[in-house]
């Protein structure tokens, strides 16, 4: 029997309000409650009347392939909080549609190959050099590994960017991101927002932070422009600014900034919270982290660093993370408008219908997980990957808008993994770190983890 609008089963909420407070207490586990107790499709209601909006959850792994790969066309980013970030961070490959999408793809796909991305495995890693130094002088031998490594992931996208220019760059992004998510974030989930044009407060903080950022965007860019062929080199606004193919036309100045300012945002604060999550989960799984460690003194034997041609040797980190990612997936939450009515899993999606995909929910599906919230890399052998359905596991998303850089960030995060493990042990004082979800999974407090210097004892540095 297949079910069809509002026949589809979902919580009660409050009566005029719906899960509206639940969705914005907690997001998340309002989606996971959801599927356990209502099922893989669920229609969850939300604000007052005349202002409410249906949320319609795909939380098996085959309606997730559904809506993201094989009928990715009648699913698209069409929704209020697309366009909120889309006028924020600009129309590139994260936002952008159609013919601007297929034509943006194109021109950056050949940016990402595995071998481009190889070449900067040294920028990684002299950057993760230089966060190590700073943790032998760390008060009580304490850090907070999210902290740091988002520090780490900024500073090591912007170098790959914009090369000799990281330091003003870096500056400015910390200034003003977090002013800018935020402000994106609360238009995106809200009902009924002022225009951006109106000197409210909090449009007026946001538009001067993107200004800032737009400003030092295009004065990096211009002057990349202006040297010409002097300029050129491996960094990537210089080959963006190249950037061309048969079918298209290059990219104009304001193209390219949209493409650095997605590359800025899902770049580091993607990978950061993976290679977080990684560490704290390791620091609370002393087993596993032994592991961790013996693989990577096995491979590096002579304590050298690592690059590019380790990563298929460090099967066992490989693991850790990808475990990591189930758990603490940096996208969580995954929407898109229906443009037609679709059947998934038995029931009719209405169209113009706000669709989620949540890996959140899917990676802690018990169809395909035993004890889903339990850390287990051995999850990840080839053999219980293969028996499994291709989207039970999707921290990249997937079909044709699949994240362009997966590779790089598998790469930034098992390099900077194995560099932490080759000098210390981690013990967790935070044994449980909460999250918020912003544009992406971030923590919302201390992941703090003592340090021990790997081979001089027991005791704190």
């Amino acid at each position: 029997m297949t079910t069809t609008g509002t026949e589809i089963p979902g919580p009660a909420g409050l009566p005029l309000l719906g899960s509206m407070l639940d969705l914005k207490r907690d997001s998340l586990g309002t989606y996971l409650h959801a599927q356990r107790e209502h099922g893989d499709v669920v229609r969850i209601t939300a604000g007052p009347p005349g202002l409410r909006v249906e949320i319609y959850g795909v939380f098996s792994a085959e309606g997730a392939q559904q809506v993201l790969a094989t009928e990715s066309a009648n699913f698209r980013k069409d929704n209020p909080f697309y366009e909120e970030v889309r006028q924020s961070f600009g129309n590139g490959l994260l936002t952008s549609q159609d013919t601007d999408y297929l034509r943006q793809r194109r021109l950056v796909q050949p940016l990402f190959t595995r071998r481009r991305v190889d070449g900067y495995a040294a920028s990684i890693t002299d950057e993760t050099s230089a966060m190590l130094a700073t943790w032998r002088n760390a008060p009580d031998a304490t850090v907070d590994v999210a902290a740091e490594t988002t520090r780490l992931t900024l500073r090591a996208v912007a170098r790959i960017l914009f090369g000799v220019d990281v330091e003003s760059a870096v500056d400015v992004v910390q200034r003003s991101f977090p002013i800018i998510g935020e402000y994106t974030l609360t238009r995106g989930y809200s009902p009924a927002n002022f225009p951006r044009s109106w000197p409210t407060p909090a449009n007026r903080r946001a538009t001067a932070a993107m200004d800032e950022l737009y400003a030092e965007c295009d004065r990096i860019i211009e002057k990349r422009r202006a040297d010409g062929d002097a300029a050129m080199g491996e960094d990537l606004l210089t080959l963006l600014t190249h950037a061309e193919s048969d079918e298209d036309t290059p990219l104009d100045a304001s193209e390219v900034r949209d493409q650095v300012l997605v590359f800025l945002l899902a770049g580091h604060e993607t990978t950061a919270t993976s290679l977080a999550f990684a560490l704290h989960l390791l620091a609370r799984h002393p087993e596993e982290q032994t592991r961790a460690r013996e693989e990577v003194v096995r491979v590096l034997a002579d304590g050298r660093v690592p690059g590019a041609a380790d990563l298929d040797a460090l099967p066992y980190l490989t693991k850790v993370l990808k475990e990591a990612m189930r758990l603490y997936p940096a996208g969580p939450v995954v929407g898109r408008q229906a443009v037609a009515a679709s059947e998934i899993d038995g029931h009719t999606i209405p169209a113009g219908a706000t669709v989620v995909v949540a890996p959140w929910v899917t990676h802690r599906h018990p169809r395909y997980w035993d004890e889903p919230e339990r850390f287990d890399p051995e999850r990840f052998t080839p053999e219980r990957e293969k028996a499994r359905p291709r989207y039970a596991w999707f921290p990249f998303g997937g079909g044709p808008r699949a994240c362009i850089g997966q590779h790089f960030s598998m790469l930034e995060s098992v390099l900077a993994l194995a560099m932490i493990l080759q000098e210390y042990e981690l013990e967790a004082v935070d044994v449980e770190v909460p999250v918020s979800t912003g544009i992406t999974l971030r923590a919302a407090g201390p992941a703090r983890c003592v340090l021990r210097p790997v081979g001089r004892g027991t005791g704190p540095a």
